[in-house]
């Protein structure tokens, strides 16, 4: 049970088997069973299947919360003191953009403040990550804010506001974003997320014929078919990406830009434990001291 666990980890992290199995070097197909094993134990499905990709639904973020903290305890097995209290666990959801840009100083900082607690991070999509928190399952979570009103009980608070940018191969000649976009192949932001309805929401007002080749919800993935000159994006200019890789250059929407508000949605303050209500702060801290 413990590899079926570490694998149902792995997929959660990585979006496909695929990947999961380059990650932990197994096969897709050992991926996948290992994966039907762990659900026949269970007795119920843990991932939605779309196509190559597996995004965990309801039950499969509660069994993964449950296996990190599992793997942790086997982990740890005869290395802690017997009597020792246990520490304080932080449960906070984000998506990838997050992750890789100002989270981790905000967790190192936590950590040095608060050497006794421990955090886990659960990657996700908004709409994911919001429910956890509305069912109160983790603390907070670092999203892209809804298209609709929070529950009463919640609370937002604004990290970033991330301007959208056409982006085109750095070779592909031209500075005029409308041409290039009505004239090149388009790679679509996933209308599934809240960031790709917002490009959707543009486009049909803006009134667009588009050439559309590929649709996909991993930004980085969308700027590297860029970079290889397979088409032309429109994605948010993160705080990782000051500076666009190689390949790419990125146009400005001039009067037509919109932006992608990215946040933390939580419950009130005093609802929160003290470590969460440190963390809260120490993330807000951090994202403007990382402005976009």
């Amino acid at each position: 049970m413990i590899k079926e666990l570490k694998t149902l980890i792995a997929v959660a992290r990585e979006g496909t088997f695929a990947a999961a199995g380059n990650k932990i070097g197994l096969t897709q197909a050992a991926v996948s069973a290992q994966i039907q094993r762990l659900e026949a134990e269970l007795g119920f499905e843990i991932f939605d299947r779309k196509g190559r990709s597996a995004h965990l639904n309801r039950m499969g973020h509660q069994i993964l919360l449950q296996a990190q903290e599992l793997l942790r305890l086997y982990d740890n097995l005869g290395a802690s003191p017997a009597g020792l209290a246990p520490s304080v666990l932080v449960n906070i959801g984000a998506i990838a953009s997050v992750q890789r840009s100002f989270l981790p100083d905000a967790l190192a900082r936590f950590h040095q403040q608060c050497p006794q607690c421990r955090t886990r991070v659960l990657p996700g999509v908004s709409m994911e990550l919001i429910n956890l928190v509305d069912a109160g399952e983790i603390d907070m979570a670092a999203i892209i804010r809804p298209p609709f009103s929070l529950q009463s009980d919640l609370r937002w608070m604004t990290l970033a506001l991330e301007p959208y940018r056409l982006i085109v191969p750095s070779a592909l000649p031209g500075d005029d974003w409308a041409e290039l976009l009505g004239s090149q192949p388009f790679i679509r932001y996933d209308r599934a997320s809240f960031g790709g309805r917002q490009v959707d929401r543009f486009l049909r007002k803006m009134h667009f014929a588009l050439h559309e080749v590929s649709e996909l919800d991993e930004l980085e993935a969308i700027i590297k078919l860029v970079g290889n000159g397979v088409g032309v994006a429109l994605v948010p200019q993160t705080a990782t990406h000051h500076k666009w890789p190689e390949g790419v250059r990125a146009l400005d929407l001039a009067e037509h830009t919109f932006h992608r508000d990215v946040g933390l949605v939580h419950r009130p303050r005093q609802s929160l434990t003290e470590p969460a209500g440190i963390l809260v702060q120490l993330i807000a801290e951090q994202a403007r001291a990382n402005p976009v």
